[in-house]
């Protein structure tokens, strides 16, 4: 941010920190009553959604629409309304009690709410591969792209609910799967139960992913190491779908009074406010959010509500 940005140190009725569907679908609701608002972003505008290649399952799109054109419009619509967006990191929030201070690497903002909507990012093993064939290949939400996969091979990498949940529901497509677990399933019984009688699904216990391989932009197979005896295998493939777990992007409220859950995701009551007074949160950084782009933005929009409801009466600055 250069030094004549008039937004450094600047105040604004509504800082949101993140700029994915959730803080863009509330900046909208609040930008359209005249709520001056600021959108402060240190990845990509859009967050995940961005950078998926085809998004099947919002409504609206009946042929669906490619997550970057969403994105764009999303960001549009915004800042037809007049939302603001800076690209900086967020440092930190204090509470000045009417006022909440948000640090950013690039100077202090001052608000009189704040929403947090930095959402989260998929855990990623690791291995050759999994980079190169992100979109093409290899995936994290069975829900988001499970469907492309009509009468494939699938690979999942995973032992949690998480991958059992997932592979069941990938089921519904995929005409086989191989599950591959690092050492044992850390799942429940009733999901393990159902995972070994289903007869697309081979589990495969003391496999470690080592790497995810394909030929002309397209993953083919994927390779690994049999930990008993030490000898490489190989399960040819059309997809891979990864659910090793999410990680929040809560890093910034280390040191903060805002409360998080054991896993790092942000504790909201009902009406999505925070621990911090002024302070809400919504979309995937939200503890029990759902983890999908339609909910993330109606939580958005609720978010912006509440946010509304919240300032009616206060003092301007």
């Amino acid at each position: 941010m250069s030094e004549e940005n008039p937004a450094k140190n600047h105040q604004f009725e509504v800082v949101m920190v993140g700029a994915g569907p959730s803080a863009l679908a509330a900046a909208v609701y609040t930008t359209r009553e005249n709520i001056e608002t600021i959108l402060l972003e240190k990845g990509a505008i859009g967050g995940l959604a961005a950078v998926t290649d085809l998004v099947d399952n919002y409504p609206g799109f009946e042929q669906g629409v490619a997550g970057l054109e969403l994105a764009q419009k999303l960001q549009a619509q915004a800042e037809r309304f007049g939302a603001k967006i800076e690209l900086t990191e967020v440092m930190a929030i204090e509470d000045q009690g009417q006022i909440k201070l948000v640090k950013t690497a690039d100077g202090d903002y001052q608000a009189r709410a704040v929403l947090i909507a930095t959402g989260s990012d998929y855990k990623k093993i690791g291995v050759p591969g999994e980079t190169e064939y992100y979109g093409r290949g290899v995936h994290y939400c069975a829900t988001c792209d499970g469907a492309f996969y009509n009468d494939k091979r699938l690979v999942v990498v995973g032992g949690g609910n998480s991958a059992a949940q997932e592979s069941l529901f990938l089921t519904r497509f995929a005409s086989h799967i191989d599950i591959l677990i690092r050492s044992d399933w850390r799942a429940s019984d009733v999901l393990i139960e159902e995972i070994e009688r289903h007869p697309k699904i081979i589990v495969h216990k003391g496999i470690t992913t080592d790497e995810i391989a394909g030929e002309n932009n397209q993953v083919t197979k994927v390779i690994g190491t049999n930990q008993a005896n030490s000898q490489r295998v190989e399960f040819p493939t059309d997809g891979v779908f990864v659910f090793v777990g999410l990680s929040p992007n809560t890093g910034f409220l280390k040191d903060s009074p805002i409360e998080l859950d054991e896993r790092g995701f942000i504790m909201t009551d009902e009406n999505l406010k925070t621990s911090m007074p002024g302070v809400f949160a919504a979309g995937d950084v939200r503890s029990g959010a759902t983890m999908q782009i339609a909910s993330a933005v109606g939580e958005g929009a609720t978010a912006a509500l509440k946010i509304r409801e919240y300032l009616e009466g206060r003092q301007n600055f």
